[in-house]
């Protein structure tokens, strides 16, 4: 029987093609938060993990972001448990090129042989065959760009990642990575309150390039009663949290948000943001807010 948008809220958010061929729903989910304090170790509750990542494919998210270091590899773990087999329209993307000593802790390395190593760890916990797109954490300084995006193009022509991407860069870095190898997707920090990136994802749209904001919800003043977002969340009975996201929907025809949470509660809050429509007046508003 087929399902409507009122039943899978994240397809009111349309669809974007990674690298022109991997089609998500644009409102995905961002798997951090489900493991432990400082993402370091399981999180206190595994079975609601669980539960958090099932709900968000029953809400229509296809695109699901993860990473070898989160925990490290508990989010990707979880991910299997909760979801292996793999619906068709699932595309889980995970990332290499951050190594972990404790909480709260992120060194990058990204060594030809670590990148190679955290790949083949990554189909193995996730129980892939290929992984649709493979993003390189951050761009080790101590390490040719040539030499970790190299590795990443040779994972890529034997089949073992489908789409390459890149974490935390500059337009130049950018420039520079697609005289490598092809890139599909950058993820960036970028939000309402806080749009440092915006020359990259400027760039992104001129180069269909995937943009995949992280932290997407921070708010910030924005939301201090009687602030910009204020009156809006009354005008549409939607929390502060989905108008961030809407925003950033309607921002960009490339944005892909991933809001992450450990609860089933927030997460179909978050998810509902997709069906949030902003006016032109109420766009501009909160863009000029910022």
């Amino acid at each position: 029987m087929a399902t409507n948008i009122s039943e899978q809220p994240a397809k009111a958010s349309g669809t974007y093609r990674i690298g022109g061929d991997v089609t998500v729903n644009r409102l995905g989910y961002g798997a951090m938060q489900i493991t432990g304090p400082g993402v370091w170790g399981d999180p206190k509750e595994p079975a609601e993990a669980v539960r958090v990542l099932r709900r968000a494919v029953e809400l229509g998210v296809t695109f699901i972001d993860t990473a070898d270091s989160y925990g490290p590899f508990v989010s990707e773990l979880l991910i299997r448990e909760a979801l292996h087999p793999y619906a068709d329209d699932l595309v889980i993307a995970t990332k290499a090129g951050l190594t972990r000593s404790g909480p709260g802790d992120w060194r990058p390395v990204g060594r030809p042989e670590y990148l190679r190593q955290q790949c083949e760890l990554s189909l193995r916990h996730l129980g892939l065959d290929s992984i649709p797109l493979y993003q390189l954490h951050r761009i080790d300084p101590k390490v040719p760009l040539a030499d970790q995006l190299g590795e990443l193009a040779l994972l890529q022509q034997e089949g073992k990642i489908r789409h390459i991407g890149l974490s935390e860069v500059s337009v130049a870095q950018i420039e520079q990575a697609r005289a490598i190898t092809t890139i599909a997707s950058v993820q960036n920090l970028y939000n309402l309150a806080n749009r440092s990136a915006e020359d990259v994802l400027e760039y992104c749209e001129r180069n269909d390039l995937a943009f995949i904001p992280w932290f997407p919800i921070a708010t910030g003043e924005l939301a201090r009663p009687g602030g910009p977002l204020d009156a809006i969340s009354t005008a549409h009975g939607a929390s502060p949290a989905q108008l961030a996201l809407a925003w950033l929907l309607r921002r960009s025809p490339v944005m892909l948000p991933i809001p992450g949470t450990s609860s089933v509660a927030h997460l179909e809050e978050n998810v509902g943001a997709a069906d949030v429509r902003l006016t032109d007046d109420e766009f501009e508003s909160l863009a000029k807010a910022s």
